[in-house]
C-alpha cells in the first residue's frame, strides 16, 4: 500500500520493529519494468488457458479521479471504465474470471454509506466481479459496521472468501465474543467461505482469500484473531487438493509485496507465501498497493498486482504446461480517457451518490460535489506524496486545518491568524486549544490539482476511518506530549520514514532539521516550537498540547512499548496521566465529532476569495535538511542512541584491550 496505513495505509508498530534491527535495515529491490504484449484474439474456449481480470485496493474509487498526465488534467479510473474493460476482455476470452484481492472500501464519499447501503459490494457484483476477500480497511467500521454492510449486501455482492480468520480462538475470548458472534452470524448469512470453486468454460478454479500479518496489524479494530497466513494457506490448499477436482488454485491475498523502495521482493509476505505453499498457481497480491509491471515468479507460482484506486485493471492469461501454469499474456490496462465509460454503471452509481449526500454530507452542511475553493497551483500528486523526506505544502495545509477546526469548535483564537488567512499558530481556548498538530503520510489518500476543489476532493484526502459516533471519518483527538517526547516524534520522521514512508510526518508548530549523515535515531536536531508569532526551544519537561486523528494518536501510543523505550512517546491527558481510551479525548463541535476530512474541508472553505492562499504554494521551513559531515554537525545534540553507540564502542575497545593484555601476559608467562 502506498498506504494505512494504507493505513498509518501503514503503522508505528512496524516502524519501531524496524528500528530494532539497526544493522542492515536499508536494502533495495528494483522491479524491471516490462509489459507482456497481448496476443491474437482467442474467442474459442480453451481449457488449457485461464484468463483472469484482477483488481485490488480499490478503496471505494468507483468514480473517475482527476489526474495530471504530461501537464494536462485528465480523468481516469472508475467502475464505468472498469466495466468496459471487463466486457472487452470477455469478448476475447468468454470465460474470464474476474477477481479482487480486498480493500475494496474506504477512500471516497461512497464509504459514508458503507454499512447502510454496501455500495461497494453491490457495485462490484453489478460490474461482474465474482469473488473478493477482506482487506484491513474493511474492518475500519469495526465488527458491527462490517456486519451491517454484509447484511445490506446479502445476495447482491460477489462471493467473499476468507480462510485465516480464527473463529474458534476469537469466540473463546470473552472480550471479543459479543462483537465476533454478530460478525460471524453476518458472515454465515452472506456466505463467506474459506474457498470456493468457480467453474467457467470447463475450467474449475479454486479461489481462497487471506489477510497477512501486516494487514492484520493495520486492522486494530477488527475484533478478530487471525491465523498465520502461511499456515492457513497450507491447510486450505491441502483441502482443495484432497476434496476438489480443481484445475487451478488462485489466492486472493491481502498480504502484499514491495511497498517501499528499499523492500526486497524475496522478503515480502506474498513471495514467502508462494515459497511456503508451492501448489498455489496464482497469487493476486493486494495490500501494499504495488504495481507489478512484470509478474513475479516464485517457483511455479505467479504473483501479480495492478496498483491501487482503480487506476489500472490487471489481465493475466495462464497456460497449462505439464502440471503447472505459465504466463501466456500479462497486461496492466490503464483506465484512462481512451476507455469509454459504461453508461449503465454511471446510472447505477448516481443512486449511491445521492444517498451519500442525504445520509452523510448534508448533516455537515455540504454536498459532495460542492465547490469550496480553487487552487492556482498543483499540490504534490498522491503517487509522489511522502516518497521523499522534507516539508510538503499539502502536509502543511492538512496540519494547519486541524488547528483551524479546533479553534472553530472551541470558539478560540489562533496566534498570528486573521480571518480567511493561514492557521499555523497556537490555538488558545478555554477548552484546551492546541499547540502542535501531526499528520502522518499514511493517512493522506488524495491531493489537489489547480482548479476547483470540491467537498469530495477534500474528503478523498482525509477519508480514512470511523468514529465513536458510528460515522465515516477519523475524528480529531487531543493529547499532551512533553518536549522530550516531541523530539522523539521528530526522530521517528527523520530516522524511520526513509524506509517506512507511512511514518513520514507533517506538522504545524513543530519545526526541526535533519541530517542523514548522523546515526539513525539521532538525526533530528534543532527541534523547536513555533507558536505562529515566535520560535523557541522545546522544554523537555513541559507538556504541549497535540492534535492528530484518532488512529494516528493510537499509533503514537504504541511507540514506547514497541521500541523498548528507545523512543519514548506516551500520549497523556492534560493532568499528565497516560491515555488508555483515546475516544475519551475526541474533539467535538456542537456535540458532533470533528472529523479530519471536515477540518480540511471547512478550512479550505474559509479562505478569502475562495482561493487557497499563496502561502501554501511554497514551503515554510518546517523541516530543513542539513547535508553535512562536519564533526560539529555530526556530534551536536547527541541523543540516547548516540550514547548507546558510544558505550558499545567503549565496551568493544575495552574488550579488545583486555584480550591484548591477556595475550601479552600469556606470552610473557611462557617466556619466563
Amino acid at each position: 500500500m502506498k498506504n494505512v496505513l494504507s493505513s498509518w495505509s501503514n503503522s508505528f508498530v512496524y516502524v519501531i520493529a524496524a528500528v530494532l534491527f539497526l544493522a542492515g535495515i536499508i536494502c533495495s529491490g528494483a522491479l524491471v519494468e516490462k509489459t507482456y504484449a497481448l496476443e491474437e484474439d482467442s474467442t474459442a474456449t480453451d481449457t488449457d488457458k485461464v484468463s483472469v481480470v484482477f483488481t485490488h485496493d480499490m478503496h471505494s474509487h468507483m468514480d473517475s479521479d482527476k489526474k495530471k498526465v504530461d501537464g494536462y488534467l485528465t480523468e481516469s479510473g472508475g467502475f464505468a471504465r472498469l466495466k468496459t474493460v471487463i466486457n472487452n476482455i470477455d469478448g476475447r476470452y468468454p470465460d474470464t474470471f474476474v477477481l479482487d484481492a480486498g480493500d475494496f472500501s474506504m477512500g471516497t464519499p461512497y464509504q459514508t454509506i458503507f454499512s447502510s447501503e454496501a455500495s461497494e459490494l453491490k457495485m462490484m457484483k453489478f460490474i461482474g466481479i465474482e469473488a473478493t476477500t477482506f482487506g484491513n480497511h474493511e474492518f475500519d467500521y469495526r465488527a458491527g459496521g462490517l456486519a451491517s454492510m454484509l447484511e445490506s449486501a446479502e445476495g447482491n455482492g460477489p462471493q467473499l472468501v476468507a480462510s485465516n480468520i480464527d473463529w474458534d480462538a476469537t469466540l473463546a475470548d470473552a472480550g471479543l465474543r459479543q462483537d465476533a458472534e454478530l460478525l460471524k452470524d453476518s458472515c454465515d448469512a452472506y456466505g463467506v467461505k474459506d474457498y470456493i470453486i468457480i467453474e467457467k468454460g470447463g475450467v474449475k478454479a479454486a479461489v481462497f482469500g487471506l489477510m497477512g500479518k501486516n494487514a492484520v496489524d493495520y486492522a486494530p479494530e477488527s475484533g478478530l484473531i487471525f491465523r498465520d497466513a502461511g499456515e492457513a494457506a497450507e491447510d486450505v490448499v491441502s483441502r482443495i487438493k484432497t476434496e476438489e477436482d480443481a484445475d487451478i488454485i488462485i489466492c486472493l491475498s491481502h498480504c502484499g509485496t514491495v511497498e517501499n523502495e528499499e523492500d526486497v521482493i524475496e522478503e515480502t509476505e506474498d513471495y514467502q507465501l508462494a515459497e511456503a505453499v508451492p501448489d498455489i498457481d496464482l497469487i493476486i497480491s493486494g495490500h501494499s498497493h504495488t504495481r507489478l509491471d512484470e509478474p513475479v515468479q516464485a517457483g511455479d507460482t505467479t504473483i501479480v498486482s495492478c496498483g491501487s484506486y482503480n487506476d489500472s485493471a490487471g489481465h493475466v492469461v495462464l497456460e497449462k504446461s505439464g502440471e503447472n501454469y505459465s504466463i501466456k499474456e500479462y497486461d496492466l490496462i490503464s483506465l484512462d480517457e481512451n476507455i469509454t465509460p459504461d453508461e449503465n454503471v454511471e446510472k447505477e452509481l448516481d443512486k449511491y451518490r445521492a444517498l451519500a449526500d442525504t445520509e452523510y454530507f448534508n448533516r455537515y452542511g455540504y454536498d459532495s460535489g460542492q465547490v469550496i475553493a480553487s487552487s492556482e497551483a498543483d499540490f504534490t500528486a498522491i503517487e509522489e506524496f511522502g516518497l521523499k523526506q522534507g516539508e510538503d505544502a499539502l502536509g502543511n495545509l492538512i496540519a494547519d486545518s486541524y488547528k483551524y477546526a479546533v479553534s472553530k469548535a472551541e470558539n478560540g483564537i489562533i496566534k498570528g491568524y486573521s480571518e480567511g488567512g493561514c492557521a499555523a499558530g497556537e490555538v488558545i481556548s478555554d477548552a484546551g486549544g492546541v499547540q502542535i498538530s501531526v499528520v502522518p503520510a499514511g493517512v493522506v489518500r488524495g491531493s489537489f490539482f489547480s482548479g476547483d476543489i470540491t467537498v469530495a476532493d477534500a474528503f478523498n484526502v482525509s477519508s480514512l476511518g470511523y468514529g465513536r459516533d458510528g460515522l465515516a471519518g477519523y475524528p480529531l483527538v487531543r493529547a499532551y506530549l512533553t518536549g522530550k517526547e516531541l523530539k522523539a516524534v521528530a526522530e521517528v520522521d527523520a530516522s524511520i520514514s526513509g524506509f517506512m514512508g507511512v511514518a513520514r510526518l507533517y506538522c504545524s508548530g513543530l519545526e526541526y532539521s535533519w541530517n542523514d549523515n548522523r546515526l539513525i535515531l539521532n538525526r533530528a536536531v534543532d527541534v523547536k516550537y513555533n507558536d505562529g508569532t515566535s520560535i523557541c526551544e522545546l522544554e523537555d519537561d513541559k507538556m504541549y498540547s497535540v492534535v492528530a486523528d484518532l488512529y494516528s494518536c493510537q499509533m503514537l501510543g504504541t511507540v514506547k512499548g514497541k521500541s523498548l523505550g528507545m523512543l519514548s512517546i506516551e500520549p497523556k491527558d492534560k493532568d499528565g496521566n497516560p491515555i488508555s481510551d483515546y475516544e475519551e479525548h475526541i474533539i467535538y463541535e456542537d456535540g458532533r465529532e470533528v472529523k479530519a476530512w471536515y477540518a480540511l474541508t471547512s478550512y479550505i472553505d474559509s479562505f478569502d476569495n475562495d482561493v487557497i492562499p499563496d502561502y501554501y504554494n511554497q514551503l515554510q521551513g518546517r523541516k530543513t535538511e542539513i547535508d553535512s559531515r562536519s564533526p560539529v554537525e555530526l556530534l551536536k545534540q547527541p541523543g540516547k542512541v548516540f550514547w548507546i553507540a558510544v558505550a558499545a564502542v567503549v565496551v568493544l575497545v575495552l574488550a579488545a584491550a583486555g584480550i591484548v593484555v591477556f595475550v601479552i601476559r600469556r606470552r610473557k608467562k611462557k617466556r619466563d
